[in-house]
């Protein structure tokens, strides 16, 4: 049965996040385990504490940096219900939702009531399909939920500008992030959007690709980095956003590149180590769940160092 999209809703929430992305970065707040791999409530809830007071556009809770994968739909409604408490309105609540469009409805339904403002669509389940699957994919979850839609495309997900053009023409699918840094392909997409529709950078450590992104016309990003130094992530964002290519280039240099580097050296550590430096700063989040394994002490002791670097670079403390 198709849900009652309420348009005048959905522009609210699309306008809310335009102007959030046009203000900070847009914050993926990590999931809190206890050492059992049991939720933390509380950590959840102290961690979304302080990524709101340091001032994001959006929140976007249980998402990829929030271990969705690992969820199950108690965890997830706990997740969401917390983000919604905490945030009280202040900025957008962007839930994350996936695998299959059955599976993914199940969790709009939890997202919905837990009073989320839209939804993020991560890539479906495993399979390769062609366009006119990831476009009824959209649509079959699109006419469960009212809940405004931003898609996903990452992994086996790549719009051409014909499905764009389709899935922009779905009343309740406002935007579009991007994780597959093709510039070529993101300039065509952005070219068929229409007027008003969202554009963001969800690239692994965007701030690397923020300035190419900008010139295709899609200068707000997601930051991993917020979610364990937001001072380090505003800073950047202040300097890119000046035209300081100076600083810009320090920080980059300094502290994203090395950063990256210790990242792809082991799979799953774009994750594992965002979590690992919020603990370093005291953040109590946990552990990572399986099949993510935490950082080894060796990669541990580069991370902390690390950090330093980029915290002193910024005039923070670690």
């Amino acid at each position: 049965m198709r849900s009652v999209v309420d348009d005048r809703r959905t522009q609210d929430v699309a306008r809310r996040l335009r102007d959030g992305m046009a203000g900070g970065v847009l914050s993926f707040p990590l999931t809190a385990f206890h050492d059992d791999g049991t939720l933390d409530a509380d950590g959840c809830r102290a961690h979304l504490a302080a990524q709101l007071a340091a001032g994001p556009g959006a929140l976007f809770p249980a998402c990829g940096t929030g271990e969705f994968f690992s969820l199950d739909e108690d965890d997830y409604r706990q997740v969401v219900a917390l983000a919604v408490e905490e945030a009280a309105g202040r900025v957008p609540v962007v839930a994350g939702t996936g695998y299959g469009w059955a599976q993914a409805t199940r969790f709009a339904r939890i997202a919905e009531e837990c009073g989320a403002d839209a939804l993020l669509v991560l890539p479906h389940y495993l399979v390769d399909v062609p366009q006119d699957g990831l476009v009824a994919h959209l649509e079959q979850l699109a006419a469960r939920t009212s809940l405004p839609l931003i898609a996903y495309q990452r992994g086996q997900v790549a719009y051409t500008a014909a499905s764009l053009r389709r899935i922009a023409g779905i009343p309740n699918v406002i935007g579009l992030k991007d994780g597959h840094s093709d510039l070529d392909r993101l300039q065509r997409l952005t070219l068929a959007a229409p007027e008003g529709f969202l554009f963001f950078n969800g690239a692994a450590t965007a701030e690397i690709q923020a300035r190419a992104y900008a010139t295709v016309g899609v200068p707000a990003y997601s930051s991993a980095v917020h979610a364990f130094a937001p001072e380090i992530a505003h800073a950047f964002l202040t300097a890119l956003r000046a035209g300081d290519d100076g600083a810009v280039d320090k920080l980059l240099r300094g502290f994203y590149v090395p950063l990256v580097e210790l990242r792809d050296r082991v799979p799953g550590y774009a994750v594992s180590l965002v979590k690992a430096a919020a603990r370093l700063r005291g953040a109590p989040v946990g552990p990572v769940r399986a099949p993510l394994t935490d950082p080894s002490a060796a990669d541990l002791a580069d991370l902390k160092n690390l950090l330093t670097a980029g915290l002193d670079l910024v005039g923070a403390a670690l």
